[in-house]
C-alpha cells in the first residue's frame, strides 16, 4: 500500500531540501531522489492524521483521460509543453487536477523533465503513466504515447465497470431477498403467532420453526445478528488493509467457483493489456513487468508477475516462467512464446488482451444468467415455506370445523 514519506536531502550544490513523496518502500524514495540529484539524509513515514479531511475534489480516471487527449492534441499541433500545461491548468474544471498541472508546469519550467514532474503527483499519475511519458520523451513520440495512454485508461475503466456491474447486480438482489424475508419474519409472522396462541392447540412443526426464528430475529437475537454482521464487515475491511489480509483474501477470491474464474480472466486481460502497452511504448521489459505487478490489483497475481520479472532478469524468456504459474492458461503462454520467437510480443499481448476482454464480457453475462434463477428459486422457496407454515394451522382448523 502506498505510503507518504517525508524526506530531507542535500543537492550537488550543498543546499538542503525537504519534501514529501508517496511510494511503497523507502528504496523507491531513494531512487526518486537520486534521479533528482539529491543525496537523501533522512527518510521517515509521515504520521497519519487522527481525522482525515478531504479538502479537494478527487481526480477520476475520466478526468485524466480528457486531460491526456487534450494535451496530445496540443503537442501534436506544435504547442510548447509549458504553454499547453498552462492552458490546461486554467481550463480544467477539477480543482485538484488544475492545481497539480500548475505544479507540474512550474517543475518543467525549473528544468525537470515532464515525466519527473509527473512522478511528484503519484495520487493522480501512476508509475505506468510516468514511465510511458518518459519513453515518449526519449523517443520523441510524446503525442503518440499520450493517445496510447488515454486509450489504455479508457480500456481499464471499461474493464473495471464490467467487474463492478457483475458484482453489484447479485449483491442488490441478495440484499432485496434478505430484506423481504426479514420484513415477513419480524412484522408479518408475529401477527399470525398471536392468532395461533388464542386458538390454542399444538402447532405443526414447520409453523413452530418459523415462529421460533421470528421470535429470535424480533428479540435480542436480531440485534446480535446485526452486530455480528457489522463487526464481521469491519474486521474484514481492516484485515484487507494489511499485507497478510490482502494476500489471504485475494487468494480466496481466486478460488471461488464462479467469481474466481471471472477475476482470473480480468487479471489476465489487465496483465497483457498493461504489459503490451508498456512494451510497445518503448518501456524496458523489466520496468514493464515491475509496473504491471504494482497495477495488478490482486496480491496473488502481483507475486506471480514479480516472480516472472525475477526469472526474466536471470536471462529466461517471458513465456518460460509464465508457463509454470497456474494463473496463466497454456494458450496465453504459448501465444507469448510465439510472439517472442517472431519478435512481436507487444502485438501478441494486445491480441490476448482483446480475446480476454471478450471472455470477461461472456463471463459477466454467464454469471448474471446463472445467479438470477438461483436467487429467484431461493426467494421463492423461502417465502413459500413461510406462507405454507403459517397457513397449515388454518387448514387444520378448517378441517376440525368441518
Amino acid at each position: 500500500m502506498p505510503t507518504v514519506f517525508q524526506w530531507s536531502g542535500r543537492t550537488t550544490k550543498g543546499t538542503i531540501q525537504k519534501g514529501e513523496f508517496t511510494a511503497n518502500t523507502k528504496e523507491e524514495v531513494i531512487t526518486y531522489l537520486r534521479r533528482q540529484n539529491i543525496i537523501p539524509t533522512v527518510i521517515t513515514q509521515k504520521p497519519k492524521p487522527l481525522f482525515k479531511l478531504s479538502l479537494g475534489a478527487k481526480v477520476k480516471d475520466k478526468d485524466v483521460v480528457v486531460f491526456t487527449r487534450q494535451f496530445a492534441t496540443m503537442i501534436d499541433a506544435g504547442l510548447p509543453l509549458v504553454q499547453a500545461l498552462d492552458i490546461l491548468s486554467k481550463q480544467t474544471e477539477n480543482k485538484t487536477l488544475a492545481k497539480a498541472l500548475g505544479e507540474i508546469k512550474t517543475d518543467v519550467e525549473g528544468g525537470s523533465t515532464y515525466a519527473d514532474a509527473l512522478r511528484k503527483q503519484p495520487r493522480i499519475f501512476t508509475d505506468l503513466y510516468a514511465n510511458m511519458i518518459a519513453a515518449g520523451e526519449t523517443g520523441g513520440i510524446l503525442d503518440t504515447i499520450l493517445n496510447r495512454l488515454a486509450s489504455y485508461i479508457e480500456k481499464s475503466m471499461r474493464l473495471k465497470k464490467k467487474v463492478k456491474g457483475a458484482m453489484m447486480y447479485p449483491s442488490f438482489v441478495i440484499l432485496a431477498a434478505v430484506a423481504v424475508v426479514a420484513i415477513i419474519m419480524v412484522f408479518v409472522v408475529p401477527t399470525f403467532a398471536k392468532m395461533f396462541v388464542q386458538l390454542g392447540g399444538i402447532l405443526p412443526l414447520p409453523t413452530r420453526i418459523v415462529i421460533g426464528i421470528s421470535k429470535f430475529l424480533g428479540g435480542i437475537g436480531g440485534l446480535l445478528l446485526l452486530v455480528s454482521i457489522i463487526g464481521s464487515s469491519v474486521f474484514i475491511t481492516q484485515f484487507r488493509r494489511t499485507e497478510r489480509g490482502k494476500k489471504t483474501i485475494d487468494a480466496l477470491l481466486l478460488k471461488f467457483p464462479i467469481i474466481g474464474e471471472l477475476l482470473r480472466k480480468v487479471a489476465i486481460a489487465k496483465f497483457t493489456s498493461t504489459l503490451g502497452t508498456l512494451i510497445s511504448s518503448g518501456v524496458p521489459i523489466l520496468d514493464g513487468l515491475d509496473i504491471t505487478a504494482k497495477t495488478a490489483g490482486n496480491k496473488v497475481v502481483e507475486k506471480a508477475v514479480l516472480e516472472v520479472r525475477q526469472a526474466v532478469s536471470e536471462g529466461k524468456t517471458l513465456a518460460e516462467p509464465l508457463s509454470q504459474l497456474k494463473i496463466f492458461p497454456p494458450m496465453v503462454t504459448q501465444m507469448i512464446a510465439v510472439g517472442e520467437s517472431t519478435g512481436a510480443v507487444e502485438t501478441m499481448l494486445t491480441k490476448i488482451a482483446e480475446f480476454y476482454d471478450e471472455e470477461v464480457d461472456t463471463a459477466v453475462a454467464n454469471l448474471t444468467s446463472l445467479l438470477e434463477p438461483m436467487l429467484i428459486v431461493f426467494l421463492g422457496t423461502t417465502v413459500g415455506f413461510i406462507v405454507v407454515a403459517m397457513y397449515m394451522p388454518i387448514f387444520k382448523l378448517i378441517q376440525l370445523v368441518k
